[in-house]
């Protein structure tokens, strides 16, 4: 489990540090980013907060764009983003060069279908392999929370339901909530995981709501004004589940904000604060 660090800067008396190393669950070179708060150069071992990125995105976009060190830092809370899929000239991708599938577009799933499946295999990197690199690199504690945004909002949300023991709380910028009845969804799902649409449900976090037994607190914002609110991200499918189970979910619409950075910028520190009364 070696890593090699490529990159540092030091942010509010932290450190925001770059690293790859060989994934063997992937079957490539892997990158992730990593905050390391002030507190650990007295010595302690802090919580650890992983963040999954959207569609495109790498781990650079959140550490870069969000402006969460701040608040990281006065919290004691580490923050790692892993990149958004595998990657590499042997990784297969997106005959097209579509966005949405392919490189950049991992969604967070173990994918069982050829070519795929021998490099797509997110879901798996996500809760298993990147946790036990951090945990044996870093000074950090073994209380992990989890939150991301679109894309990544959504292997948050389900990453999260579907191992609450492994989580305090989960929070969500913009999630696609229900991704068996979206576009984004459905392409990559028929792609990764076959053509059998209940197959996809175990990996749909309105789907897992609605027969969760063991409830993490969860916090998920919504811009009004986001161009994919309609057809690719269906929050009101993730309310619906978790009225109906009584879920402890906090949904909060947000008038005049759309998908962007901006708007995550605009609201991180909530979140931060939200997953700081159950990691500390």
């Amino acid at each position: 489990m070696t890593i090699e660090n490529v990159s540092w800067n030091k942010s509010f008396g932290g450190w925001h540090k770059q690293y790859t190393h060989h994934s063997d669950v992937l079957g490539c070179e892997m990158r992730f980013a990593i905050y390391l708060p002030p507190q650990i150069a007295q010595g302690e071992k802090v919580p650890v907060l992983y963040w999954l990125s959207g569609l495109t995105c790498t781990d650079e976009n959140f550490m870069q764009k969000a402006g969460a060190q701040r608040i990281a830092a006065e919290l004691g809370i580490a923050i790692v983003a892993p990149d958004t899929s595998p990657r590499g000239e042997d990784v297969p991708d997106d005959a097209d060069g579509a966005y949405d599938f392919g490189h950049g577009a991992g969604f967070y799933v173990n994918a069982t279908q050829a070519p795929w499946n021998r490099n797509y295999r997110m879901y798996d990197y996500v809760v298993h392999e990147l946790p036990a690199l951090i945990e044996t690199h870093f000074p950090v504690n073994d209380k992990r929370a989890i939150s991301g945004h679109s894309m990544g909002g959504h292997g948050a949300l389900m990453i999260a339901l579907r191992n609450p023991s492994r989580y305090t709380s989960v929070s969500a910028f913009s999630p696609i909530a229900n991704p068996v009845n979206c576009p984004w969804g459905k392409k990559a799902f028929t792609h990764y995981l076959g053509n059998d649409p209940e197959s996809w449900k175990a990996y749909d976090s309105a789907e897992l709501m609605k027969h969760n037994a063991q409830p993490v607190p969860a916090l998920v914002d919504q811009g009004d004004q986001d161009n994919f609110l309609a057809e690719q991200l269906k929050p009101e499918a993730l309310l619906s589940a978790a009225q109906a189970v009584d879920y402890p979910l906090e949904l909060r619409m947000h008038e005049g904000y759309d998908h962007s950075y901006h708007f995550i910028a605009s609201f991180i520190e909530d979140h931060l604060r939200f997953h700081a009364q159950y990691l500390l």
